[in-house]
């Protein structure tokens, strides 16, 4: 310890320093600095410091002081100092060494800010959220503000889509998000950042391709870069659950190798007791049962050589019960259709994936990206529907039932049933490479980029789908309802391929002025050949009593009369040929300065399409030629390290696929028929997008708000003429004008006290969409608007201080949609939660996590729907061993047995409402087994805590608990619980 004895004629009494990592010399930021009185150790006052590692702190008297600075894995260091005269102190620059002892648990020290801003990052500090024992970090993103996961995964965060996640700024399982957040345990994370990342050729080139990926970086704990660490997760619930996890990982200076294994039958659901923010649904669609396998690998000579690899094996099974409820918008009078679906899938993939950087010289870049998919598809499929000319909930309860399809058919509302069941499989194989050259003439801009990418692939896939159709607005010769039959046989190789080949240029103009230049050339080529086998005339019970079973179909086949080759069909059998050439020519001017950024740039995209097809006894070779032109604009405006201002255009050009435009009728589905469109235009879309986001330091308040608008041109939409008779439908594409949206999104996060105990944050966002489509009026197709506003809430207040957080929050989505021609359109629903979380952790090992709130919907034209659902979820856990290195861990979901499973959706041409099957209330216990050893030589002979002797964790102020862990010599094991 160093004893200060200063004394200056200032008035302030303001002691002040700055931080930094005494491995890689970096500014140390969210370090928790207090100020104690020397004689009885009484807190007088603290802070945090700032993104360049400063702090300053004010002592109200004079005396001798302790200065106590503490963050997560490092050493406690400890400055003592004398105030006399009123004067100032600089500590100057402190170093601090991590701790390989601390780093074996989710430590919290200090009140840290949740939010913190530099630049265009958003940096989230992870001991700001406290999840419970043992969770994943999917559970820290859920807490994240502004942060949203969807139920198949999906992640966004302030408006845009995770597409990538990084480890410590390297790459993560590319191509793929839930892996890390499914697997990386929440204890080894420090911060979380999120930003968005330059393509590859952006980064190498400075041109602006408009390839951004939103991309989430997670940061590990101080330390932890020398050394290994693992986590087994072993679990088994009521009603037959269970969820096991395992990961190693080994770090050194150059290499970052980590393995998983998963598999649950939980539909990967996390931990409970984190909060609801009404969640209704909570993702869990079906019974879902997976099993994983990956290796993530990164390796670094810095400035020389990178390598990211990674290899996943995935295996799925699913078990989706879904019963829908849906208004079509395609006539006045009205078009409902009600549908029970069973389905059943096994899946089975593999994903290999590198990313190979080398730098020969500093003034050269060459990448390398291969790639290979691989992946195997079952499915089995049975469905019951009903399609209906007025609302059938109006006069029964179940739709569906022999009883009430006899009472609306002798009411004459019934319109059709259609039975359907089916088998499925496909294989499919893809391989590709991507190889990029990046030369740098002399320091002023100036470079030339060669890149080129290939991809093969091919896949193979049969279905077999049998379908029954009653059709009771029309009589036969019998003067009874019209039935038939669609039964057939599809085999379907496919092939695909392709390249392109890419040049650019850079060269500097004037200071810090760029004249851009690109070009690029593309080549694709696709080929299918469906060979329909057609059994529609063998009568409704052909099939009868056979089983839908995985690749089941030879049973099916072997009771044919003839040979399965003499039931091919030629009418309703495809061939296809796809050839695509694609010339991208770019000039972009590219504007660099201290405040500001410019960018603007122009895209000229000539484009020939060659397409050839055999189908329905007509051959079809024909050839497009097209140009598309694509303005793009970007300017970025930087306040201050912490605040910006980006304004984003991009207007982008869609061309007609060549099926929409060949003059071919589909009717191969009599109750959906489809038709080309010789004369369809292209679509011109419009992207405006504002942003700006700014941190109040010394208030701990982060403030971020964007608006986009969109709007589109010769949109492609689909006229329908709707038979009412039969509930049929014929499709054909059309130009129309009116469709636009604009979303906005308001993010507010502050601290209300200076020591940020007490924290609110908020995340609003509003919505409006214009659709237009085309309805059925009068026997014609009539445009028709539907207007739909909508309005989130998300509103958080917490308090937290070293063993425990409770937050109260609500949350509302409410949406208001009207229809130009039907009032039947008109909707007005309300999805409304509120409720509170604890956190808790005793000084003895155990934590407590549990939530409870109330879920609502209002507004829903079947009063089934609106409802309100108690939620109420709790985990229990218990440390054991030496620092806490095994946990048991008892999770109860859904305890008062009330959450459901529904969603709605709205569009321009339907809504529609999904109830989903799954298992929402069970408990599941869990054993957590933690080894870390971290460090080197040095760290691992250190066998003392930072306050405490040897195994023991001293507990002063915000100090953490957990001392050695059991880990003084030769690395150890366990993880200091969070106090």
């Amino acid at each position: 310890m160093a004893f200060f004895a200063v004394a200056s004629y200032a008035q302030n009494r303001l002691i002040t320093g700055s931080l930094s990592d005494r491995d890689t010399q970096e500014p140390l930021t969210q370090t928790t600095v207090q100020l104690l009185r020397a004689k009885d150790s009484t807190f007088v006052a603290g802070t945090i410091s700032n993104n360049d590692g400063k702090f300053s702190v004010k002592a109200n008297d004079d005396g001798r002081y302790f200065v106590r600075i503490t963050s997560i894995g490092y050493k406690t260091v400890i400055k003592r100092l004398n105030i006399a005269n009123s004067g100032n102190v600089d500590l100057g620059k402190i170093v601090l060494g991590s701790n390989a002892v601390m780093l074996k648990g989710a430590t919290i020290v200090g009140q840290a800010s949740k939010v913190t801003l530099k630049e265009d990052t958003f940096v989230y500090n992870s001991s700001a959220y406290r999840t419970p024992e043992g969770s994943t970090i999917e559970e820290l993103v859920k807490r994240l503000p502004g942060a949203q996961i969807a139920d198949d995964g999906t992640i966004t965060i302030n408006g845009k889509q995770v597409k990538k996640i990084l480890v410590e700024g390297k790459e993560f399982m590319t191509g793929d998000t839930k892996t890390a957040l499914k697997n990386i345990p929440t204890s080894v994370i420090n911060k979380i950042k999120a930003y968005d990342k330059k393509s590859d050729l952006a980064k190498v080139t400075g041109i602006d391709d408009g390839e951004e990926e939103t991309v989430l970086d997670f940061g590990m704990k101080p330390g932890m870069n020398k050394g290994m660490f693992s986590n087994i997760d072993l679990s088994a619930g009521s009603k037959d659950r269970y969820s096991n996890r395992a990961m190693g990982a080994y770090f050194n200076d150059k290499n970052r190798l980590m393995i998983f294994a998963n598999a649950n039958n939980t539909n990967d659901q996390g931990f409970p007791g984190g909060g609801g923010y009404g969640r209704f649904g909570s993702g869990k669609q079906g019974l879902n049962a997976s099993k994983m396998l990956g290796l993530n690998y990164n390796f670094e000579n810095k400035d020389k050589l990178q390598i990211d690899a990674s290899v996943r094996w995935q295996h799925a099974d699913g078990d989706v019960n879904t019963t829908s409820s849906v208004e079509n918008f395609v006539s006045s009078k009205g078009a409902f259709s009600n549908s029970i679906n069973q389905s059943f899938s096994r899946n089975d993939s593999w994903d290999a994936r590198m990313r190979l950087e080398w730098n020969p010289d500093s003034m050269t870049d060459i990448m390398l990206r291969p790639t290979f998919t691989y992946s195997n598809n079952d499915g089995i499929n049975k469905s019951t529907s009903g399609s209906y000319n007025a609302d059938p909930y109006s006069y029964v309860l179940d739709p569906l039932s022999k009883e009430s399809i006899d009472k609306l058919s002798a009411d004459n509302l019934m319109v059709n049933t259609r039975d359907n069941s089916g088998i499925s499989n496909s294989n499919n194989k893809n391989i590709g490479a991507m190889l990029q050259y990046n030369r740098k003439f002399g320091t002023k801009g100036r470079n030339l980029t060669l890149k080129g990418d290939v991809n093969y692939g091919k896949s193979d896939s049969k279905s077999l789908s049998l379908s029954n159709v009653h059709l009771y607005q029309i009589m036969n010769s019998s003067n009874a309802d019209s039935t038939y039959q669609t039964n057939r046989w599809n085999v379907t190789p496919t092939t695909n391929y392709g390249y392109d080949l890419q040049f650019t240029y850079s060269e500097p103009i004037m200071r810090a002025t760029f004249l851009q230049f690109s070009y690029k050339f593309q080549y694709k080529y696709s080929k299918s050949d469906r060979s329909t086998y057609d059994f529609s005339n063998l009568g409704e019970d052909y099939f009868a009593g056979l089983p839908l079973i995985y690749g089941g179909w030879n049973s099916y086949l072997s009771r044919l009369a003839n040979p399965v080759e003499s039931y091919i069909d030629a009418n309703l059998s495809r061939y296809s040929a796809y050839k695509n050439y694609i010339h991208d020519i770019e000039l972009m001017l590219r504007i660099i300065r201290t405040k500001y950024t410019f960018n603007l740039g122009v895209m000229v995209e000539p484009q020939k399409s060659s397409y050839m097809q055999d189908y329905q006894g007509v051959h079809v070779d024909t050839t497009r030629n097209v140009t598309n032109i694509t303005p793009t604009l970007d300017f970025r405006y930087r306040f201050s390290k912490v605040s910006n201002l980006r304004i984003d255009y991009r207007g982008t050009t869609s061309q007609p696929s060549m099926t929409q435009l060949l003059d071919i009728t589909d009717d191969s589905d009599p109750l959906n028929i489809s038709k080309g469109n010789p004369g369809l235009k292209p679509s011109f879309t419009n992207n405006l997008r504002l942003f700006y986001n700014n941190y109040i330091e010394k208030k701990q308040r982060a403030i971020m708000t964007f608006i986009n608008y969109t709007n589109t041109s010769n949109d492609i939409s689909s006229m329908v003429t709707y038979n009412e008779a039969t509930g049929g439908r014929i499709t054909r594409p059309e130009n129309i004008n009116g469709n636009w949206n604009v979303r906005g999104a308001f993010m507010f996060n502050t601290a209300i006290d200076s020591a940020g105990v007490f924290n609110v944050n908020t995340f609003t966002n509003v919505n409006y969409n214009n659709y237009v489509a085309f309805t059925f009026l009068n026997n014609e197709s009539t445009k028709t608007t539907t207007r739909s506003s909508s309005l989130g809430e998300r509103i958080e207040t917490s308090y937290r201080n070293g063993w425990l957080e409770f937050a109260v929050d609500g949350s509302l989505n409410y949406t208001h949609s009207r229809n130009g021609l039907s009032i039947n359109n008109n909707l007005d629903t309300w999805q409304f939660a509120y409720g509170s979380s604890i956190n808790i952790t005793l000084p003895w090992g155990t934590s407590l996590a549990t939530d409870l709130h109330n879920n609502s919907r209002r507004g829903y034209s079947d009063n089934a729907m609106n409802t309100n659902e108690l939620v109420w979820n709790a985990q229990l856990s218990q440390g054991f061993l030496r620092g806490s290195a095994l946990t048991v861990s008892l999770q109860l979901y859904d305890i008062l047995h009330n959450q459901s499973n529904f969603s709605r959706t709205i569009s321009a041409i339907q809504r529609s409402d999904t109830q989903y099957n799954s298992i929402n209330s069970y408990a599941m216990l869990h054993v957590i087994y933690r080894l870390n050893i971290f460090g080197g030589k040095d760290a691992r002979m250190n066998g003392n805590g930072p306050d405490g002797g040897p195994g023991r964790g001293g507990r002063h102020g915000g100090m953490p608990r957990g001392g050695m862990g059991g880990g003084g010599h030769r690395g150890g094991f366990g993880g200091g619980r969070p106090f």
